[in-house]
């Protein structure tokens, strides 16, 4: 018998007694499973050509979709500064000392931030399933009931894996590290020359970030029995205003929900839950949330500076990514202890975690910081310095009143340094001018959208704190910063696949929006709220994850409630679905996939391009990231880019420098039914594409979601929705609408006549045949 082997056996009970059960002359037969690779798992579904891809395995798949959409750059810099070799000036055509030129300079930048997001991911995502199967056991069952049955879509597409238990994550995430270790080897000097081959690999990068997500996300919620796409997940109270202040108050910041999950448990064995606030920030805050209705969420990474400032929180427990790396300082100020607890951000802190609980509550106290790597201790330990620290702090000022402020702004110079450093360049000298004479409408308006970066403080010449004078007008005069989000639900339905897929495919629901990525919105959280809600209002698939999913929460309507009281959290025409944190954005390519697989049964295993190629000429499905981008989101879109799926991205995630932009000129494709060459209109136009303000993304939106395989009733759909909204936000037809509508089948009947009258006037010509089954391979 060796590991890997099955025993087969069947045979006759005369009789059993226990306890429990009485049997008499039973014929039992059955499986013994011994090891990891069982018969079943071999033969779940015959092995594509390409599992566990190696960095050139899918070259030629990135290649067709970057002859398609070559890289379009822009370079913020044309010096190389990465070796000692140089510095070396890239300008004019001339190469670094390496032979680099600048477009694979910048091909190598792209590559080195997907790299480092990836990584980021992978390590949540290591660090998650080391945790779980410590605590849980290698052998924990994958099981996210019967209603998804394919649960993870990517696993089994890149690496031919069926996941069945948390041992089975671990060989996922090896592949993933080693792939991470090869793609930032080719970023050193002396190794890749080539832009192309930089972009393919930053394409493969991306799908290693999307395969770690699902590996920590499918963890997660099996281990904390998170919502298994419960389109019902409870509505979660969400804002600064819905925090209890007198209570003693934890705040979470970061991604990893070990911490949180902890002190969850202690508050829950000790009968606390009602006598201590636990509330979160970014992603920890989302996903404590899907382990219990209790936690709060104050909103997303934009907030974390204001609230910090705020006082509310006595102690503050950090995890890891996207928390402020001054966190440590902003903390101490307010007089709140922190908590480190994670290797990845140790802040200079002194490792106490060999310390006994009650020890390292009275270094804290104590000292005010520390480090706590033995997570289970985290539960105890910040529960009861909430409770000691509370007490002292109940009276602590932190924020300065509405009168100080007045004197504060009456020592601003007026220089303007604050408005040319601000990100989004608002009016920051203007608020200050007024708040001078007592009037803080320019305050008011700057809490509603800022950031809260700090960036006007760190160049202020009189050092005054702007970011706390506004966040005390806003407390001030925004009394009413309650909203309610649905709680993230993790994967989409196998059910619902199959009620939407055919729709989709042929257009008949217009498209799928997916509003993702980090927050520095160019206005404020509103403008990706009102996205989502022109979008649900022409029945489209809205799905959002992360801060964008928090901004989108944070916006009410006339009748005082949020769109995700408002819109239904199934996968559905007019559904907005929460799927919860960064981590979950794998369920958003997942659908994508399942859509390939459950509705066109196309096979997944080790079948990569089929796979893409199927979702780039028939799933019409856009990504959205609204705000600035890290190098996550960066890993993200090149990632869900190499799936065919197209991205907005915003002012700010244009910094990377890089689109991926069509000529907007006809494309040709291969009609799988006759074999037959055709040319066919641009659709989706460009895989990653910025948009200047959101008006123009809302229109960008319903024309990317266009597919070659669209039926002439769902592209006439999809065109009433490009025109009708180019029409509400710019007051005139598109001006490329001509490229778009193949014949006039493909015209809305309600706009049939201007449009004809328009396509006259650009001498459009109908298509005289396209595609029934369009590929790229």
């Amino acid at each position: 018998m060796s590991y890997g082997d099955i025993v087969r056996f069947e045979g006759d009970i005369k009789s059993m007694t226990s306890q429990l059960l009485k049997l008499k002359n039973v014929k039992i037969s059955g499986t013994i499973k011994f090891g990891e690779n069982t018969e079943e798992d071999d033969n779940w579904e015959p092995m594509g050509p390409t599992p566990m891809p190696k960095i050139p395995t899918l070259r030629h798949w990135d290649f067709k979709l970057l002859d398609r959409y070559p890289p379009f750059y822009m370079p913020i810099c044309d010096l190389c500064c990465l070796c000692t070799f140089g510095k070396c000036d890239l300008s004019k055509g001339k190469k670094g000392a390496c032979g680099l030129n600048i477009k694979a300079q910048q091909g190598r930048i792209v590559l080195i931030a997907c790299c480092i997001g990836a990584a980021c991911h992978t390590g949540h995502s290591r660090h998650l399933v080391h945790h779980l199967i410590e605590t849980l056991g290698r052998d924990y069952p994958i099981n996210l009931s019967n209603e998804i049955e394919v649960e993870a879509p990517i696993a089994r597409t890149v690496t031919g894996i069926r996941p069945k238990t948390l041992g089975d994550l671990e060989k996922i995430l090896d592949y993933c590290e080693e792939q991470i270790t090869h793609l930032l080897s080719a970023a050193h000097t002396g190794q890749e020359g080539d832009y192309l081959d930089f972009e393919s690999k930053a394409l493969h990068a991306g799908m290693i970030d999307d395969l770690a997500r699902e590996a920590g996300d499918i963890a997660q919620i099996v281990a904390y029995n998170m919502p298994k796409g419960n389109e019902d997940a409870p509505l979660i109270e969400l804002g600064f205003g819905c925090i209890d202040k007198n209570k003693p108050v934890i705040l979470c910041i970061g991604h990893n929900v070990v911490p949180g999950s902890y002190i969850l448990e202690y508050l829950e064995e000790n009968n606390l839950e009602d006598e201590i606030e636990v509330c979160g920030i970014c992603c920890t805050a989302i996903d404590i949330t899907r382990v219990s209705e209790k936690p709060k969420i104050v909103g997303p990474l934009s907030r974390q500076l204001m609230f910090v400032r705020c006082g509310v929180a006595d102690v503050v427990v950090i995890d890891e990514q996207c928390i402020r790396t001054d966190i440590l300082e902003e903390v101490l100020k307010t007089g709140a202890v922190l908590i480190a607890t994670n290797e990845k951000m140790c802040l200079g802190l002194e490792d106490i975690s060999h310390l006994s609980e009650d020890e390292i509550i009275s270094y804290l106290i104590r000292n005010r910081a520390g480090l706590i790597l033995d997570e289970e201790k985290v539960g105890k330990v910040a529960v009861e310095v909430a409770k000691l620290v509370a007490k002292e702090r109940k009276n602590r000022k932190t924020l300065p009143d509405l009168n100080e402020v007045i004197e504060l702004a009456k020592q601003c110079t007026e220089c303007g340094w604050c408005n040319r450093n601000c990100p989004n360049a608002f009016n920051v000298k203007e608020a200050m001018v007024l708040a001078k004479h007592g009037n803080f409408e320019g305050f008011i308006d700057l809490y509603k959208k800022c950031y809260g970066c700090g960036r006007c403080e760190t160049i202020c010449e009189r050092n005054l704190p702007i970011v706390s004078m506004t966040t005390k007008v806003g407390e001030a005069y925004y009394k009413d910063l309650k909203f309610r989000m649905r709680a993230g639900r993790g994967p989409i339905k196998d059910v619902e696949i199959r009620s939407v897929g055919a729709p989709i495919v042929f257009g008949d629901i217009p498209g799928v929006v997916a509003f993702v990525g980090c927050s520095n919105h160019p206005n404020g959280e509103e403008e990706v709220a009102l996205m989502a809600k022109e979008f649900l209002e022409r029945k489209y698939i809205v799905v959002a994850t992360g801060c964008a999913a928090m901004a989108i929460g944070m916006w009410k309507d006339k009748d005082g409630k949020t769109l995700y009281e408002k819109y239904p959290g199934e996968f559905r025409a007019g559904g907005l679905v929460n799927c919860g944190s960064c981590l979950s954005n794998c369920h958003i390519t997942g659908a994508a996939i399942k859509i390939a697989n459950i509705f066109a049964k196309v096979p997944l295993r080790g079948n990569y391009a089929e796979v893409a190629d199927y979702i780039l000429n028939k799933v019409g499905a856009v990504g959205v990231a609204w705000g600035a981008m890290s190098q996550k989101a960066a890993a993200i879109a090149t990632g869900v880019n190499r799936w065919g799926i197209p991205v907005i991205v915003g002012p700010h995630g244009a910094k990377y420098r890089r689109l991926y932009l069509s000529n907007g000129e006809k494309f040709k494709v291969k009609d799988k039914t006759t074999g037959e060459i055709v040319e066919i209109d641009p659709v989706p136009e460009h895989l990653i594409v910025t948009a200047e303000n959101y008006k123009e993304c809302i229109c960008m939106i319903p024309k990317l979601c266009m597919r070659p395989n669209d039926t002439p009733k769902g592209r006439a759909n999809k065109i009433y929705h490009y025109v009708d909204l180019y029409e509400k936000y710019f007051g005139r037809m598109p001006p490329d609408l001509e490229k778009f509508v193949r014949t006039e089948k493909d015209i809305p009947f309600m706009m049939k006549d201007k449009i004809m009258n328009y396509l006259e006037e650009k001498g459009w010509k109908p298509f005289e045949k396209y595609p029934k089954n369009p590929t790229i391979l």
